[in-house]
């Protein structure tokens, strides 16, 4: 097979720069995406833009324009627990006020046990679902990998979700015997 990688020209007047230059990406682009499941549905998938640092701030801002409106919309009057990790974001004193104000439950950072991604649904199976089915091809492009993100996350059912969730109490009670060390 042809591969113009491998051509070397030496010459005093090399050829005109399109024919010849082959030009690649030394390190792949990536995206960051935000989203929230539960039993019976998910939020939307909501990417984060480049070079974007999460802090407290937009935070709670993604939670207040993506997350918010999802759950009065799907949960209505009903209780609803939010649960989080101790990212630094999540765990600031503003976020923690503004979980109080604004969730009828929350895991609080100190209820939730430190560096325990074995408790986090998101973590423990979705995030590893996502990037099967996201990334079984390569991407040229990070508006192609976007969409082929939110294609897989719409394709992950709630029968899959009701299923991870349930694995929980099994998971917290691992946790307690392990004496909140690391179990499989």
């Amino acid at each position: 097979v042809y591969n113009p990688q491998n051509d070397r020209i030496y010459s005093k007047d090399p050829p005109e720069k399109e024919q010849r230059v082959v030009e690649r990406v030394q390190k792949a682009q990536s995206v960051m995406v935000w989203a929230g499941v539960c039993a019976t549905g998910k939020t939307p998938l909501v990417s984060v833009e480049p070079c974007v640092k999460i802090n407290r701030h937009n935070y709670m801002e993604m939670l207040d324009q993506d997350c918010f409106p999802w759950t009065e919309q799907h949960f209505g009057n009903e209780w609803w627990c939010f649960q989080q990790d101790t990212a630094p974001a999540h765990k600031a004193n503003e976020t923690q006020d503004f979980l109080r104000d604004r969730c009828p439950d929350f895991i609080t950072r100190d209820e939730w046990p430190p560096r325990s991604p074995d408790l986090n649904p998101l973590d423990y199976s979705v995030w590893s679902i996502l990037e099967e089915k996201a990334c079984a091809k390569p991407h040229t492009n990070v508006e192609s990998l976007k969409r082929t993100l939110v294609k897989a996350w719409d394709e992950i059912s709630v029968e899959t979700l009701k299923k991870i969730v349930d694995d929980f109490p099994k998971r917290l009670k691992a946790c307690v015997e392990a004496d909140g060390g690391h179990f499989e």
